[in-house]
């Protein structure tokens, strides 16, 4: 059974991902502001996922869900150009976190459908994962409304997983 927490700025589509995985459906989603935690059942592997939310204001909150998780999923909206530089902000302030040294990083590109979304090495580059040195991490482009690239996404973590 691994531990991941989903987090990534407000309106990234986390809640949509989660449920996504989840349900396989679309949830209606409204800002979360406390945390939403649902078992993911994929291939015989048992993923409790913590989704918390994102809004600046409870972000501090975050830290609280470090301990014991073995995979971070940051969700990034491809299409907010405006704030790209604030959610690489956040997710370097995440990666310095001593609870967050062993996990692995994975970073979910999300809006790949939309027209202006950034490219995977545009986002690689202005997320400054290239500068990441003893952490394993991918950038999986995903759709999560249409599913897009979330179960691919998945295998990457539990293959990185099951090497350890």
């Amino acid at each position: 059974n691994f531990l991941f927490i989903l987090v990534g700025l407000d309106a990234a589509g986390k809640t949509t991902i989660l449920y996504k995985l989840k349900l396989g459906e679309i949830v209606t989603t409204i800002p979360t502001i406390g945390f939403n935690v649902e078992t993911v059942e994929y291939k015989n592997i048992c993923f409790t996922v913590w989704d918390v939310g994102g809004q600046d204001k409870i972000r501090p909150l975050w830290r609280h869900y470090f301990q014991n998780t073995q995979g971070l999923i940051f969700v990034v909206d491809s299409n907010d150009r405006e704030r790209i530089q604030e959610a690489a902000e956040e997710l370097q302030k995440m990666l310095q976190e001593d609870e967050l040294r062993d996990a692995v990083l994975l970073l979910f590109a999300n809006k790949q459908d939309l027209p202006n979304a950034m490219a995977i090495s545009e986002m690689t580059d202005k997320l400054g994962l290239q500068s990441l040195r003893n952490r394993t991490w991918y950038v999986q482009a995903t759709c999560a409304t249409q599913g897009t690239g979330l179960y691919e996404g998945l295998d990457w973590l539990s293959n990185e997983l099951s090497k350890r």
